[in-house]
């Protein structure tokens, strides 16, 4: 049966069925082929299924009757749980190093630089199921109408992400271990990334303030990298330095439509705890919106608009050498984390399912979360080069074109029957 056009797409431009050929089978007598299991997992991602027991219901008589054919849910577990993720991490540096050839990573507002946000996630809360990778934790928690303390089982990953782009694309997830900090495992999943796509891959990492850390930091100039990480409390010393030196007014104020934004540079700022110097610019923002309260009027709820203003005040550490480039800059550097988490890890949450753990064996975990991080970065991919980019009048949205590809597939099938 020929495939269909998002496939066709990423055979033309990363070969993928022959990578994915090329992966390494973990099992010694397999009934079904690793190439098809991954496909499986792979395409029912993508089309944003929940659980291995649709995967299989759409494989044995759905949408993928035709291109996956019949598969059960615990074939699939077993597989997985057999797996190596490495093999499956490498795919995805391979995906990534092809985008960049393709310029898919250029962006104009970065000046030409790359920059990648990391940050972490909880997965799998449960009081009832464990693997032997769960991290634990005793949680106080209402029972049938009492509190009682129960431990409770978790995962926590890290994710590193190209936010410069006009849309976000993960390069590479890692599961924290337990008794594990998110910090360490953030710096082992960067030099794994590192390692498989060169120090010049990335130009300058961003993050919350838990990264702002002074091992952390020299690690990664280590490897050649810029960084901008939010300044709090985490960093006394140097908040309260940064907090005196801009006491006075702003050194310049952007007014706009609905906000104002002003601004202080420090180009030099005592890190006493790192026995540095780095730079720190603090903003005050002011939004003003229009918000919508409920009010009751009588047996009638009233709707009513408000103009209500928020203010929010930030700093921003980096070592970041601007040169002619305005400080407002860092600031930019510095927002522009924020797309790991209301973008990717909103949308792996809420669409594409990232806390349904499917199947909860360590191993089969793992190498599941990385195929639907990699089934979601290249449908992204696929969403924004050949749907939007060619659309006209209203374009579908994310989720809508995840249930438009299973119409794909069950229309390919009805052709070729």
């Amino acid at each position: 049966m020929s495939r269909h056009q998002f496939e066709a797409y990423l055979d033309k431009v990363f070969d993928f069925s022959n990578r994915v050929g090329a992966l390494p089978e973990g099992r010694q007598w397999p009934q079904h082929p690793w190439k098809k299991v991954f496909e499986a997992v792979f395409l029912g991602a993508a089309m944003q299924m929940p659980s291995l027991l649709q995967i299989e219901a759409e494989c044995r008589d759905g949408a993928l009757a035709k291109r996956i054919g019949p598969i059960s849910d615990d074939t699939i577990g077993y597989a997985l749980q057999r797996q190596s993720p490495e093999p499956v991490f490498a795919l995805g540096c391979e995906i990534a190093r092809r985008l960049k050839r393709n310029g898919v990573l250029r962006s104009d507002w970065s000046r030409g630089l790359v920059v990648a946000a990391v940050d972490g996630i909880e997965i799998c809360s449960s009081f009832a199921r464990c693997c032997d990778a769960c991290m634990h934790r005793e949680v106080e928690h209402k029972v049938r109408g009492e509190m009682r303390t129960d431990i409770q089982y978790y995962h926590r990953l890290v994710a590193v992400t190209v936010v410069s782009t006009p849309f976000p694309i993960p390069l590479g997830i890692r599961f924290q271990k337990d008794g594990e900090a998110e910090v360490p495992c953030a710096l082992a999943l960067i030099q794994d990334l590192v390692g498989r796509l060169g120090r010049r891959f990335v130009d300058i990492l961003v993050g919350d303030a838990i990264y702002l850390q002074a091992p952390f930091v020299k690690a990664v100039e280590g490897l050649g990298w810029d960084w901008a990480f939010t300044l709090k409390e985490n960093q006394p010393d140097l908040l309260r330095e940064a907090e005196c030196l801009t006491a006075g007014p702003p050194g310049a104020i952007q007014v706009e439509r609905d906000r104002e934004l002003r601004w202080w540079h420090l180009p030099e700022v005592d890190w006493p705890v790192a026995d540095r110097l780095v730079r720190v610019v603090k903003t005050f923002r002011i939004a003003h919106q229009r918000k919508v309260t409920v009010s009751q009027d009588g047996a009638h709820r009233k709707k009513t608009k408000t103009e209500v203003t928020e203010e929010s005040t930030n700093f921003y550490a980096t070592n970041f050498k601007l040169g002619s480039i305005p400080p407002l800059f860092v600031y930019q550097l510095s927002r522009s984390r924020w797309r790991i988490d209301t973008e990717v890890f909103q949308t792996l949450t809420t669409d594409c399912h990232l806390k349904h753990p499917a199947v909860h064996q360590s191993t089969a975990l793992v190498v599941l979360t990385m195929i639907r991080l990699l089934a979601y970065a290249l449908s992204l991919v696929f969403y924004h080069q050949q749907i939007r980019s060619h659309a006209r009048g209203r374009c579908q949205n994310f989720q809508e074109f995840a249930k438009r590809m299973a119409y794909w597939f069950v229309a390919r099938s009805a052709d070729t029957s």
